[in-house]
């Protein structure tokens, strides 16, 4: 059952059923050293890891302080995702990060925003081609307020062969080893976690958001197993589906309501002295065709290995930004007395 004031909306895309199996695809790599990793589905671009860093220049480092992952049209000739830039220049492909992450000695360093210091890709550790899915691991060294860094980072990213009408599903998972002690990682729902943005030129106006609950509210809601958003870019609708893994972080509230389309989990933890956290998730991708949630339940299921019937849904559009208050006038200074 679906709830919202926008049926219409949904019901005049096409709402394809899956296909029994995913078409078979060939995944290779495609690496342009010191710069960016394409992973390739039968020749196109599919994806690419974007993983620069150039300090040479104050302009370079703001372009390459962080590695993300661009998500490819379906055509393979132009990422779908944004890149620096724009507004919220810090908002970059699929992309992880804390805005308040305090270490043993009660540091606290910023990396969402990227405020005095940097992620670094160390190397790639592994490529894995391959017929129906592939896959690919990467270090990264998270810096704390000095070079040396305070997060050690392995993040693999598996690429499958995606279900009709997807053309792509992704996979990521991330484990983070504390190298400065109990170290919290904290933020907020709009600053933190594992989220998904857009290109800047997405028409806000089209925005909407599929909830897997009866009357839905983000701003209140906890743990879904999956949230969805539907955008158009190009003049073409794109959906994304965020599957959640039920051995992530629970009480983790979802930021899935923007107009220009960041959204995905704000997952929070502690990671104890020489710890690990691991974190997963996946995206479905579809151009042309909004994913249903049948489409998007079985995704779940499959990711899960559980067997959950499709929920309730709630279709809401997207929030615009509040309007900005105007500051009031400055008080005119008291006239002396006479």
């Amino acid at each position: 059952m679906l709830r919202s004031h926008l049926l219409p909306l949904l019901s005049a895309a096409p709402l394809l059923c899956l296909a029994p199996s995913a078409a078979r695809a060939d995944f290779t790599f495609a690496d342009t050293a010191g710069d960016h990793l394409d992973v390739l589905q039968d020749g196109k671009p599919l994806l690419r890891w974007q993983y620069a860093f150039d300090n040479s220049t104050p302009e370079r480092l703001h372009d390459t302080y962080k590695p993300y992952l661009h998500v490819m049209d379906a055509a393979g000739k132009e990422p779908i995702t944004k890149g620096p830039g724009g507004a919220f220049t810090h908002h970059r492909g699929w992309f992880l990060g804390w805005s308040k992450i305090t270490t043993a000695d009660g540091a606290t360093v910023d990396r969402w925003h990227m405020k005095g210091g940097n992620m670094i890709q160390q190397k790639i550790v592994s490529q894995n081609p391959g017929k129906d899915s592939a896959s690919f691991t990467v270090l990264l060294h998270w810096q704390g307020t000095t070079e040396a860094p305070i997060l050690s980072e392995e993040r693999t990213f598996t690429i499958l062969s995606a279900p009709a009408p997807a053309y792509a599903l992704v996979e990521m998972r991330s484990e983070i080893t504390a190298l400065a002690g109990e170290t919290s990682l904290n933020g907020d729902p709009e600053h933190a976690g594992l989220q998904f943005r857009p290109s800047g030129t997405v028409d806000s106006t089209l925005t909407t958001y599929v909830y897997p609950k009866a009357d839905a509210d983000a701003h209140k809601d906890r743990d879904y197993p999956w949230v969805a958003e539907n955008f158009t870019l190009n003049e073409k609708r794109y959906s994304v589906a965020f599957l959640n893994h039920p051995d992530n972080p629970k009480d983790t509230p979802f930021s899935a309501y923007r107009d220009y389309g960041r959204f995905g989990g704000f997952f929070h933890t502690v990671v104890p002295a020489g710890g690990k956290f691991t974190l997963r998730g996946r995206i479905l991708i579809s151009e042309g065709s909004v994913l249903s949630p049948d489409q998007i339940q079985k995704a779940a299921n499959a990711f899960t290995g559980r067997d959950e019937p499709t929920p309730t849904v709630t279709l809401k559009p997207a929030e615009a930004p509040a309007p900005k208050k105007e500051k009031a006038p400055a008080a005119k200074p008291a006239e002396p007395k006479k």
